[in-house]
């Protein structure tokens, strides 16, 4: 468990340094936001299976 928070943990705080305030149009931004969302997702899911095979 304490794997998958400090995993979580650094995933957000990748994906916010990604995601940060840049000089681009609204949708874009937008639409970037969400895969990269997408794409945290899926490594969280991914850690969380290897997680729970290895218990």
């Amino acid at each position: 468990m304490k794997k998958l928070f400090l995993l979580f943990a650094l995933l957000f705080s990748v994906s916010t340094s990604f995601v940060s305030c840049r000089d681009t149009p609204e949708e874009e931004r937008a639409e970037e936001a969400a895969e990269a969302v997408e794409e945290r997702a899926d490594e969280i899911e991914e850690a969380a299976d290897e997680v729970e095979d290895e218990y």
